[in-house]
């Protein structure tokens, strides 16, 4: 029977990927996905049939992808990261039918960031988009009001684009309201990738104009520090 896999893959490129993501693309017949994910697959693709799209095409994939399970092929809808954070997981299973769907994790670029920044989401945090084509930009602002006066760390997917220029700035305005000044921050771009770009500094200093979509930030709570080059969140633990 064929069956529907829905896989994160993770931030880019195969050293990221789980073995379980390489041995379900390996056994799909059909792989589906957004055009710049389908060129991290590299070789696994040989050999498949590939259906990718643009930008906003997300649920003409998830339709063909379903089609596609619903005629007999085993068949991958890809997703970098996790494909149930800001994924496909979940417009596949609202618009799933009689097919059997099975969902594969991969690494976060949260996680992905953290690990190269060092250990700063150690702690609770709150991970918030602030592309507002889905969600409405008051609702994103009261999830930023929210877990900053929680002192949440908190991870920011979707900063800045040509069209969102100062969606960063505003979030910012009102982390300040309830972080710090001088709370520890963390700027990735292109995590897990060849041409990584890490920068560290501080809530009131960040470099607007570096951040764009290719980027993710994590900031700190109230106890987030800096050691060498490493940005840490504590546990808690009592260190000898």
């Amino acid at each position: 029977m064929s069956k529907l896999y829905v896989i994160g893959i993770g931030p880019g490129g195969r050293e990221h990927m789980t073995l379980k993501a390489i041995e379900t693309i390996k056994k799909c017949d059909i792989i589906i996905g957004y055009t710049p994910y389908i060129g991290y697959l590299g070789d696994l693709i040989e050999g498949k049939q590939i259906y990718s799209t643009g930008m906003k095409g997300e649920i003409d994939r998830c339709k063909l992808a379903i089609r596609k399970a619903k005629e007999g092929h085993n068949t991958a809808i890809i997703s970098t990261g996790d494909a149930g954070l800001y994924g496909m997981a979940g417009p596949i299973l609202e618009l799933k039918e009689e097919i059997e769907v099975e969902i594969v994790p991969g690494v976060t670029a949260a996680f992905s960031a953290a690990s190269e920044l060092g250990s700063p989401i150690m702690h609770d945090f709150a991970s918030i988009s602030l592309s507002d084509l889905l969600t409405p930009w008051e609702a994103i602002e009261k999830r930023i009001e929210k877990a900053s006066e929680g002192d949440f760390v908190i991870t920011i997917y979707n900063p800045r684009s040509n069209s969102r220029r100062n969606h960063l700035e505003k979030a910012v305005r009102i982390m300040l309201k309830y972080k710090e000044k001088d709370t520890p921050v963390g700027i990735v771009r292109n995590s897990g990738r060849a041409n990584t770009e890490i920068i560290l500094t501080t809530l009131q200093s960040i470099p607007y104009e570096k951040v764009d979509m290719l980027s993710i930030l994590i900031i700190g709570n109230s106890n987030t520090y800096v050691k060498g080059n490493k940005m840490i969140t504590p546990r808690g633990y009592h260190i000898g």
